[in-house]
């Protein structure tokens, strides 16, 4: 039987990976730091070691260093995931046995393909359309889906939510299910059972407190019809969504009005759902108390810029990332950034939409046209629905509304840097 050693700190992909490979017959082991993998590799002599290069402590280099001098270990292959590629790096990682190098977001396909090169055994994936993605604001799991059921993106997605419940502390998940682009029919009838059997199952939410947003019919009848469904309520307004969860909660609706503002009617509309490679994961979080300082020790190499006019939010982000290591960019106005959009490489922005002269809208206008898809965290005190359907439609999907916290900040930035599936 053959044997892979997969080295990677994010709980929801390496979870995934080892299900995957383990239903194709092979024997998956995991490495949860660079140490770990160290040990693991020494000891079990893998046929492949799969490895992301966003690890802490000792990091991806001291393994292949380690690896190349053992004699049982040299010739071993590896699969390098990265977040940027640059030629420095492919030259420092050219002795050690590196077979292939993906860059994150992972496409699934092709990491399957690099896999059935390497270890001859093929493997089934999903390739039917489905885009799954999840994101949390004040505390509501927003899991959207479109085009359809992929039951790869299914499988992986209850990792993804469990890990959002531990880095968020959900004590008591609220759901929304947001369905567009979209049109089931009985035969459709499988998939979505399972569909929301893993949400229940990996949100632990009650059934009144899930709510599915959609103007599917086939939807509708199928819940409705459900005996064991009929406490979740099917939905096509958000903000009556939304509404709902918040009085259960006893909160008052400050925040989340603004979260049903600012994502609006575009959920449900066909003509905005985004095109995506159809086995794009974007998922994966570390999470809980216990792994934020690993999590603060894999920021050190990351290049954050900031982009607002308020030189308040500019130290508020700085003193976020004080002590992380991660190196911090300030730009009080969009001129400023766009001068060394260029020249210089960034991990993650944060992007205030408002600003006189170049605005934020201006400056994810020049991103998108130039193909730059580094994260982007929107700032705005803004919280009309018109200006963030526009940022969505950008390409931005994750928000922060003014006034924010440092926790929030670095909640939001851990969530969205670890989304690399």
């Amino acid at each position: 039987m053959k044997h892979v050693l997969i080295i990677d700190e994010s709980g929801s992909f390496k979870e995934y990976l080892k299900l995957k490979l383990e239903e194709n017959n092979i024997q998956a082991s995991i490495g949860i730091n660079s140490m770990d993998g160290m040990t693991k590799m020494k000891n079990l002599a893998p046929d492949l070691i799969i490895m992301d290069d966003n690890l802490s402590r000792q990091g991806f280099m001291e393994v292949l260093k380690e690896k190349k001098a053992g004699p049982n270990t040299a010739a071993i292959p590896v699969v390098m995931m990265t977040q940027r590629l640059d030629q420095r790096q492919l030259i420092k990682m050219a002795p050690y046995n590196i077979k292939k190098v993906l860059t994150k977001p992972v496409k699934i396909d092709a990491l399957f393909a690099a896999l059935t090169d390497l270890l001859g055994v093929n493997f089934t994936i999903d390739e039917s359309p489905g885009i799954v993605e999840v994101h949390v604001n004040d505390n509501i799991i927003f899991i959207e889906i479109a085009q359809g059921f992929n039951r790869d993106k299914m499988d992986l997605l209850r990792f993804k939510i469990a890990e959002l419940i531990r880095i968020y502390e959900i004590r008591l998940p609220k759901v929304i299910v947001m369905m567009s682009d979209i049109n089931l029919n009985y035969a459709d009838g499988p998939n979505l059972e399972k569909f929301i059997g893993i949400i229940l199952k990996s949100t632990r939410a009650k059934y009144r407190h899930i709510r599915i947003l959609t103007r599917d019919l086939f939807t509708r009848q199928f819940i409705e019809g459900k005996q064991e469904f009929r406490d979740i309520e099917v939905v096509s307004n958000l903000q009556y969504a939304i509404d709902g969860l918040l009085t259960e909660a006893g909160k008052n609706r400050g925040s989340t009005d603004s979260n049903a503002d600012l994502i609006g009617d575009k959920i449900l509309s066909a003509d905005n759902a985004e095109e995506s490679e159809a086995l794009d994961l974007k998922f994966h979080t570390e999470s809980g108390r216990a792994a934020m300082d690993l999590i603060r020790e894999s920021m050190k190499n990351l290049r954050i810029a900031v982009i607002d006019d308020d030189p308040i939010i500019l130290e508020l982000i700085k003193n976020t990332y004080r002590g992380t290591g991660a190196a911090i960019r300030t730009f009080s106005n969009g001129g400023e950034y766009m001068a060394v959009v260029d020249t210089e490489e960034f991990d993650l922005a944060f992007l205030d939409l408002m600003m006189p002269g170049i605005g934020g809208f201006d400056v994810l206008k020049t991103l998108q046209t130039r193909n730059i898809k580094y994260p982007i965290i929107v700032l705005s005190a803004v919280t009309g629905r018109d200006v963030i359907i526009k940022a969505y439609q950008m390409g931005v999907k994750s928000f922060l509304i003014k006034p924010i916290k440092p926790e929030d900040i670095f909640k939001k930035s851990i969530e969205i840097l670890k989304t690399s599936y």
